[in-house]
């Protein structure tokens, strides 16, 4: 089980990850996008940073929903409203809980899941983070109902985006800024897949 102190510190390593890897990212997006998903999500994560020791004494439910709300509110382009949706619908698939099991993360990340598809309006194969979360979840699922252990799920899940960043170099973007190059956006990876597949990482690390 985690606890909301455990959620508070994935989500502060989050932040750190993503402080970390705002270049990484940015070049990322330089190639297929707007050159800027590295730095507006940074900007975004160091202003949940800001407030995470104001959340301790909320539940799950609220810590989400305050996380995603500030990426809405700081994060620029296509990925603030993304990420504050998958994060909104994940505090509201975690409402009122301060302990979260295996099967409660799967749910969370089924609601994330949907969010991201209603408000870009997206599915798989369209070469956006729904080509790593979709397999995530999926492997998570599959790995947890074989193994009923939380840490090989949550690896299994990790793998799975990894993969899914991998794919997204073979497949041509028909969604967002990167649309607009057709062919060229083949070989060059999704930077929305491989920012979420960071998260997740921290997530199977820290969890």
């Amino acid at each position: 089980m985690t606890n909301q102190q455990k959620v508070i510190a994935i989500l502060k390593g989050i932040a750190a990850r993503v402080i970390e890897e705002q270049r990484f990212l940015t070049e990322l997006d330089n190639v297929i996008g707007d050159g800027d998903h590295g730095i507006n999500l940074a900007r975004g994560f160091s202003e949940v940073d800001k407030k995470l020791p104001s959340m301790a004494d909320k539940d799950i439910g609220a810590i989400l929903k305050t996380t995603g709300m500030t990426l809405v509110s700081t994060v620029g382009g296509a990925s603030g409203p993304l990420y504050g949706t998958a994060l909104i619908q994940a505090g509201k698939a975690a409402a009122g809980k301060c302990e979260i099991s295996m099967p409660d993360f799967i749910a969370i990340m089924e609601a994330a899941v949907q969010g991201v598809m209603t408000r870009g309006k997206s599915t798989a194969g369209e070469k956006t983070m729904l080509d790593a979360m979709i397999p995530a979840k999926e492997a998570m699922e599959k790995e947890y109902a074989a193994s009923g252990d939380a840490k090989t799920a949550l690896a299994a899940a990790a793998a799975a985006a990894r993969e899914g960043v991998e794919y997204t170099k073979t497949i041509i973007a028909t969604k967002g800024r990167a649309s607009y190059l057709g062919e060229r956006s083949l070989g060059h990876s999704d930077p929305g897949a491989a920012s979420f597949t960071l998260m997740l990482e921290t997530i199977a690390e820290l969890a």
